[in-house]
């Protein structure tokens, strides 16, 4: 993930910065707990493909 793209990128649903899981290759919200999974290098930025966290799952980065 190209980390200018990175700096540039927040969540859509509360435009919030988004934290990158490398392991898991997801961009995470930390305020909204949902994560968003790159797909060939590519995010999918859609609230309806994002994953709920967990209410145990450890947010990294």
């Amino acid at each position: 993930m190209d980390a200018k793209l990175l700096e540039i990128l927040v969540c859509p649903v509360c435009k919030g910065p988004l934290v990158l899981d490398k392991a898991r290759q997801e961009l995470i919200c930390r305020g909204d707990r949902l994560a968003y999974a790159i797909k060939d290098g590519i995010p999918v930025m859609l609230e309806s493909e994002a994953r709920e966290l967990d209410p145990t799952e450890e947010v990294k980065g």
